[in-house]
């Protein structure tokens, strides 16, 4: 039977500040480079005003918003499980995946009083993007966003990894993720950041329980999860706990476990400016490949092409002419 979504997403929903700063200004205000750190309102507000760039753009973004993004962009059908307020940010995020084809459980719900979160997205000169978020209204995340009928829809639900941070989120996974599992719907999951798998283990472990049908992963999530020193033996340990599983190797491509072999994915040589977002698009290419016929390794091969055409540009999204081109390209 043909399901009406071929990925339910479940995550934050975060407008993406996006801007161009200098490796000196990260220094200057402590940041931690290339990572993502939870802030206050007040210190986002007081970043943006520092930085004082007039070239700031503005997207409907969060990890996994990105990713059912991508499966919609490339022809796929996506619902989003979402928390935004009843505020201007929240306007501009609904009117954004509205616009995108990707139907959401506030379609028809009334919105809460608070603050839209925003992510502030800061891009140095190497392209490598250091994330100040702002969770807002998102940190309530609850099981009150979980759609069961639209779970039941799905061929995939997708889990954002960074909803571990978050107490009622984190039970909005697992309800999540029961549901599919009670239902036949194939389960997925993102390790989303080294920082979160390190301080959230646990929770990881409990939501993955004994297994999931697809894990993706960076290598160095690899490694933290499952405690190993290098990624060959942090792929043998992943078996233990997902019956396929991707691994993004950033310019050297990825290695993607079928259930039977690792199929090793080549990448395509581009000149890298903003890897914000690169693992979004993976996955959700890649979902959207595995769920519209295409092989693993075929799937694998279309979401190298879309993540390499994502970092030569700024911002985790690509224009619906690019995904033309990149279809055009894979045919």
């Amino acid at each position: 039977m043909t399901k009406k979504y071929n990925v339910y997403g479940i995550g934050n929903a975060l407008v993406d500040i996006d801007v161009e700063v200098k490796e000196e200004f990260l220094n200057e205000h402590g940041i931690a480079k290339g990572l993502m750190t939870l802030v206050d309102e007040e210190t986002q507000f007081q970043l943006l005003g520092a930085i004082n760039n007039k070239s700031v753009g503005k997207k409907s973004g969060g990890s996994a918003a990105n990713t059912v993004m991508a499966v919609s962009q490339f022809g796929g059908k996506a619902f989003y499980s979402c928390k935004v307020a009843n505020d201007e940010f929240g306007d501009f995020y609904l009117n954004d995946l509205s616009n995108a084809g990707i139907a959401t459980n506030l379609d028809n719900a009334d919105r809460e009083d608070g603050i839209t979160g925003k992510c502030l997205v800061m891009v140095t000169d190497d392209a490598d993007r250091t994330m100040n978020t702002y969770l807002g209204i998102t940190t309530s995340l609850s099981v009150a966003e979980v759609n069961e009928e639209a779970i039941k829809a799905s061929e995939y639900v997708y889990l954002e990894g960074y909803l571990v941070a978050s107490p009622t989120a984190f039970e909005a996974m697992k309800l999540t993720k029961k549901i599919a599992e009670e239902n036949g719907v194939k389960t997925s999951i993102t390790l989303s950041d080294p920082s979160i798998v390190e301080g959230f283990k646990a929770p990881f472990r409990e939501v993955i329980g004994d297994s999931v049908d697809l894990l993706f992963c960076n290598e160095e999530e690899a490694m933290v999860f499952t405690e190993s020193s290098d990624v060959m033996d942090a792929r043998e340990k992943l078996k233990e706990v997902a019956k396929r599983f991707v691994i993004t190797q950033g310019k050297n491509g990825a290695m993607i476990f079928d259930g039977d072999t690792f199929v090793d994915i080549e990448p395509y040589q581009v000149n890298a400016v903003d890897t914000n977002g690169a693992g979004d698009m993976f996955a959700g290419t890649f979902l959207y490949g595995i769920t519209n016929g295409h092989s693993y390794a075929g799937s694998g091969k279309l979401a190298s092409l879309a993540s390499s055409k994502v970092v030569s540009q700024f911002g985790p999204r690509l224009s619906n002419t690019a995904i033309q081109d990149i279809l055009k390209d894979m045919r």
